[in-house]
């Protein structure tokens, strides 16, 4: 089996942005990415915890939510708030150091979706540090990896 094909998207300064097809459909995705305790199921860089979720059942505009994480191998929490959501096309939340995390779904078939996902650090008090210390190296790696999976798990089946 082929690794499936990310594409780069340029989203602007201090955005690390890819897309990718996905053999299923939006509504089915956003399901997915509009329910943190399902987040663990999506990340590809090994960062979010499967356990340890607090959230409402369904992310909402302004909603806030905490998932356990690691890095470095090191354990902790954070905390997330919801700035845009739009009903199977669009998910964003925003870290507590102003960066963002966007989910866009763009249906091009009733049974295939385009999934960008888009690391915004742009707005982040920390920026510039960000960009010093490689975060959007590593971020891109990890979104590759995440939507490589994503799509995997849905064209496998």
């Amino acid at each position: 089996m082929s690794t499936p094909q990310v594409s780069t998207v340029d989203a602007g300064p201090r955005k690390v942005s890819r897309s990718i097809e996905v053999g299923a459909p939006a509504h089915e995705l956003f399901a997915m990415v509009a329910d943190p305790r399902r987040h663990g199921e999506l990340d590809g860089s090994g960062t979010v915890g499967d356990a340890k979720v607090s959230a409402p059942e369904r992310l909402s505009q302004g909603a806030t939510f905490s998932v356990a994480m690691k890095m470095f191998g090191v354990p902790y929490a954070i905390t997330s708030t919801v700035t845009e959501l739009v009903e199977d096309r669009v998910v964003e939340w925003r870290h507590p150091a102003g960066h963002r995390w966007r989910w866009e779904l763009e249906e091009v078939s009733p049974t295939r979706t385009r999934v960008t996902e888009t690391f915004d650090y742009s707005r982040s008090a920390g920026s510039a540090i960000a960009a010093r210390l490689g975060m959007a190296k590593a971020n891109a790696r990890g979104i590759t990896a995440t939507l490589q999976q994503l799509a995997t798990r849905y064209d496998a089946g």
